[in-house]
């Protein structure tokens, strides 16, 4: 089954729409067993489930949730109360798509990797008693293999550069594809997106007659202050750190204050800040080993990588970042802004074990490089001064993160 499932990754993006709901239609439409959310967004998804995933919970719910990529195991794309799916029970329902692929080849395709991801989590989900499962998009929204469902609740966290071989050149066009998760007469929570952005969405909702509720306007966040209808909360704790992760906190407390109503329990404030400052997220700006220190974080596009030089401003003293890509991002702009914004920053780079990592030669580069970046790691280990930061690829972030818990052994 891992030979399967393993030789479908890399291949080219497409979707059927009519494929997948052929696919869950002959599985009993699983996705249908459970009360959803649907999540779209440049950045912040799994900070923004995380922080909603911790608020439910504390709520006395039991809340699953669906994330790409994984940061250490496959397993780890689909949890419950914040534990992976077991391994054995994984694989087992990998084997049932993978004999639901002949029948579905033979009118359509066989299926790609994530569209097997989404089929074994819906399948796990339907059996779980979960009172609510929190689903993120893998890219876009319109096109993605998860928009087969019908949601509570349609969030877009973000809208930025990122994706622009799939989802268009222009903050327009992507907006265009993140709200295509939005559906009739469902709930919207918009985060704080460019005006532009703004106007697609809201033109998108109210075409489909959608409630929506947008960050700045119906709810937000000032200084330590959460602010909604008729309700004010001091948070001065997040277990994320970051101060972009205050608009991802903000978007988890409205879309708990509209969701739980509509699950029969009543929200309540007193639940919310030891819920937010409980909340962790793996490679989310985290403090993977103290001394020295090392900070993992899965930046990939250029606002992601401002919010990370936002934070490393916050202090002074001896700092690094150890930076590596996929070819396919605007590596160039990333590190462009990191050379501009952290003049006084150690910049090295180098690659990973992935076919699609930037190499050498695809950099204009006459900076630092580590040709062997677990090597690097080692030394700095044992001579690094401040802080490290591991940054610009999740897929990068992964391989560093199991080579230094390896090392902790």
């Amino acid at each position: 089954m891992k030979e399967w499932l393993d030789g479908k990754q890399g291949q080219v993006f497409r979707f059927k729409e009519e494929k997948m709901r052929y696919a869950l239609e002959l599985l009993g439409n699983p996705q249908e067993k459970v009360p959803l959310v649907h999540v779209a967004g440049t950045n912040g998804k799994g900070s923004t489930l995380a922080f909603l995933q911790k608020i439910l919970e504390s709520h006395g719910l039991r809340v699953g949730r669906f994330v790409s990529p994984h940061m250490v195991t496959i397993e780890d794309r689909i949890l419950i109360q914040s534990e992976p799916i077991p391994t054995p029970r994984f694989w087992e329902l990998v084997r049932q798509v993978h004999d639901l692929e002949v029948a579905v080849a033979q009118v359509y395709e066989g299926f790609r990797y994530f569209e097997v991801m989404v089929l074994v989590m819906f399948l796990h989900f339907q059996d779980q008693d979960l009172d609510l499962a929190l689903i993120e998009v893998g890219i876009g929204g319109l096109h993605d293999s998860t928009n087969v469902i019908d949601p509570l609740m349609s969030l877009i966290t973000s809208i930025g550069l990122d994706h622009q071989d799939l989802l268009g050149e222009t903050i327009e066009d992507i907006a265009y594809q993140k709200a295509g998760i939005i559906k009739p007469h469902r709930l919207v929570l918009l985060g704080d997106l460019p005006l532009e952005a703004q106007q697609v969405c809201l033109q998108v909702a109210s075409a489909k007659e959608a409630e929506v509720y947008q960050f700045g306007r119906d709810f937000g966040w000032n200084e330590d202050l959460f602010w909604s209808e008729g309700v004010e909360i001091h948070l001065d704790q997040l277990g994320l750190q970051g101060d972009h992760q205050r608009k991802n906190a903000a978007l988890a407390v409205e879309a708990s204050r509209l969701l739980l109503p509509l699950l029969g329990k009543e929200w309540k404030r007193e639940c919310i800040a030891l819920a937010l400052a409980e909340t962790s997220w793996m490679g989310r700006l985290e403090l993977l080993v103290s001394e020295p220190a090392i900070y993992l974080d899965g930046a990939h596009n250029l606002s992601a990588i401002e919010s990370l030089v936002a934070f490393i401003k916050e202090e002074d003293g001896p700092q690094t970042i150890l930076f590596s890509a996929l070819k396919r991002k605007d590596f160039q702009e990333m590190l462009a802004c990191l050379e501009r914004e952290l003049p006084d920053v150690t910049l090295v780079l180098t690659s990973f074990s992935y076919d699609g990592a930037v190499k050498k030669d695809d950099l204009q580069w006459q900076g630092a490089w580590a040709e062997d970046y677990q090597g690097w790691l080692a030394t700095w280990l044992k001579e690094g001064q401040g802080r490290l930061f591991v940054t610009g690829s999740l897929y990068f972030i992964s391989e560093v993160r199991k080579w230094l818990l390896d090392q902790k052994k």
